[in-house]
């Protein structure tokens, strides 16, 4: 069974995110609490939550995912940032509790000189400070790389998830696994992918995947995301993926652009012929 749906907003009231969900024909789906780019608390209302609620069990909308704000560092070795990382999380868990949905997604961040087993550390050490809610995942990214990022590569996402007691669990996002190195354009590139993901961090950590093609090249780093099969994952690689077995039940979640007249729906619904095929 394919889940598939696409990031919603929330403006003017959480509970529209589902609504335009279902203008997407979308199945599930990823929602920020607040513009992504500012220090912001969430501020959702009882009444908004409890609609939000209803009409994703109304329509079986689910699961959804809050993705964290992108100012959050788990890795700084700066005491401020830090302290502000770790009261976003905390505050996002609190909100995603309120609204009955299952994961909050993170990046890691830049270890910003600490080193990369000073980032881990440091991530680990952030994420155990956490008061995680009953029903409440945090996933951790898997990020593009570049500069001092951490979160690219199979072994510094497990190196997380040793070094914490947190259960906490992995989304990948194809477009930025593509930028970091990890050559999906092909059927045997995603098998190899996907035996090296088993590997290193194990399967049954793999919660929910962002499903983007991109507009760059393999290992370039470079993070831009593409419609679905016309980037240069292509279709034949995003056909091989969305079809694998390793992701069978796993939610796939679109942070495609909007763009050559092609919306979220036109996605979603190239999604659905390629897993068809």
């Amino acid at each position: 069974m394919l889940d598939i749906g696409a990031h919603t907003s929330i403006a003017g009231g959480v509970h529209n995110a589902v609504e335009e969900q279902l203008e997407y024909d979308g199945t599930c789906g990823q929602i920020f609490t607040h513009s992504p780019q500012v220090w912001q608390d969430p501020n959702v209302g009882d009444e908004e939550a409890e609609r939000f609620r209803e009409i994703s069990v109304e329509h079986d909308v689910g699961p959804w995912v809050v993705h964290s704000s992108y100012l959050v560092n788990l890795c700084t070795p700066k005491d401020d940032l830090r302290e502000k990382s770790i009261d976003s999380m905390q505050k996002e868990l609190d909100a995603a509790a309120k609204l009955s949905i299952p994961y909050v997604n993170v990046h890691l961040g830049a270890h910003t000189g600490a080193g990369v087993e000073g980032g881990l550390d440091n991530a680990a050490s952030a994420l155990e400070v956490l008061d995680v809610p009953d029903g409440v995942t945090v996933l951790v990214e898997s990020d593009a790389g570049g500069g001092t990022k951490l979160g690219s590569t199979f072994e510094e996402l497990a190196g997380v998830l040793e070094r914490c007691s947190l259960n906490l669990d992995v989304c990948l996002d194809t477009a930025h696994m593509f930028a970091a190195g990890y050559d999906l354009s092909t059927p045997a590139g995603v098998d190899e992918t996907f035996a090296e993901f088993d590997e290193v961090v194990g399967l049954e950590h793999l919660e929910c995947v962002h499903l983007n093609d991109s507009k760059h090249d393999c290992g370039t780093n470079k993070d831009e995301h593409a419609h679905v099969g016309e980037g240069k994952i292509g279709d034949e690689g995003m056909r091989a993926f969305v079809n694998h077995d390793a992701v069978e039940g796993v939610p796939f979640v679109l942070e495609t652009p909007t763009e050559d007249g092609k919306s979220y729906a036109w996605n979603v619904e190239r999604v659905r012929e390629l897993y068809e095929e």
